[in-house]
């Protein structure tokens, strides 16, 4: 089996961070609490971050500030940021080797961002590809959240002069406008902020798992349609429902074959949960039908997300635990934060 995350117990008592200083190369990561997370999240994402958490020095945030670019339900805005937390646990996020915070809880995100909005033209805003995408034929009606989502990321990366930012293809032209911000405000007022790298996943890892009912589209939170992903909190006879309901095609033999999305992406999600090679998958499966295939794809999913919706369950049982976790993390990132953002107001005039 592939490093399936091990869920960690985390102590009753408040978490208590590291003080040395570290060498290592520091990240920032981030997911919206806008849905609830699909496996391909958790293959592409989560999975990787808590297989090398001891190798970074790894800031984890809840951006809970960028969910609301879209309308949005204060209730489910609270209960979705606590239940992401409540996962990045789950998963094996250990608070003693890493920083779990939420956005909204250091302000400095928020402060920084103004800053960067007064030196960002507004053409590199509107020549982001997401915006285009999101806002397409409501340019005039959709929030200025929407537009401006990329300086606030640009904002969350370098206040915590950030080496790299691992991100899926999709999000590079973001961390790219990170960069340029980066570079504007050197260039304006002085060295202050560290210019960092995009990390692109590998996504032989499964970060582009495709939607079982349209294999020709990313699995995606935020389309509704019922078969449309496997999220981590699914039941069993959920999981086994959806994968009967896959889409494969018209042939019989099971093998990996690019040309044949529906049978590649089921594949592709038998790999990256058992972490077998093509050749001995193609093997396995030699001679089966799409029923044996799609049953053992489900039973696989289902063993792998087992610990995980366990501890889940445990810890929401559990708020004050969450909000301990936090607490010390929003402290700890803070820490780090303030420091950059007084810089930067020194460097523009405002201190």
């Amino acid at each position: 089996m592939l490093g399936v995350a091990i869920p960690v117990c985390v102590d009753q008592e408040p978490v208590k961070k590291m003080t040395a200083v570290s060498t290592r190369k520091r990240v920032l990561s981030g997911i919206q609490p806008s849905g609830n997370l699909h496996l391909g999240n958790y293959l592409g994402a989560i999975l990787p971050w808590v297989q090398e958490q001891d190798q970074r020095d790894n800031f984890y945030c809840i951006v809970d500030l960028h969910s609301m670019t879209l309308p949005w339900k204060p209730e489910v805005l609270r209960r979705q940021t606590r239940e992401l937390a409540a996962i990045y646990l789950a998963a094996g996020l250990d608070p003693e080797r890493c920083t779990i915070f939420v956005q909204s809880h250091v302000t400095a995100h928020v402060e920084l961002s103004w800053i960067f909005n007064c030196i960002t033209p507004l053409g590199w805003l509107y020549r982001m590809t997401q915006f285009k995408t999101k806002s397409a034929g409501e340019q005039e009606s959709v929030s200025t959240g929407l537009l401006d989502y990329p300086v606030l990321m640009a904002a969350d990366i370098l206040l915590y002069q950030a080496d790299g930012v691992p991100v899926g293809d999709d999000q590079r032209q973001h961390v790219e406008l990170t960069r340029d911000i980066a570079q504007r405000f050197n260039r304006l007022f002085g060295e202050t902020f560290k210019v960092p790298e995009a990390w692109i996943r590998d996504e032989s890892r499964g970060a582009r798992l495709m939607g079982l009912d349209d294999p020709t589209v990313k699995m995606s939170k935020s389309i509704s349609a019922p078969n449309h992903a496997i999220y981590l909190l699914d039941t069993p006879d959920t999981i086994v429902k959806k994968f009967r309901r896959a889409t494969t095609d018209s042939g019989r033999e099971i093998r990996f074959d690019r040309e044949r999305p529906g049978v590649f992406n089921l594949l592709t999600i038998y790999r990256a949960i058992t972490g077998k090679s093509e050749a001995e998958i193609e093997r396995h499966f030699e001679g089966q039908g799409y029923g044996t295939l799609k049953q053992e794809v489900a039973e696989a999913v289902i063993e792998a997300l087992a610990p995980l919706q366990q501890r889940f369950h445990e810890l929401t049982d559990e708020p004050g635990l969450l909000d301990r976790v936090l607490k010390t993390g929003a402290e700890h990132a803070a820490a780090v934060a303030n420091p950059t953002l007084a810089a930067a107001k020194r460097a523009v005039g405002l201190q």
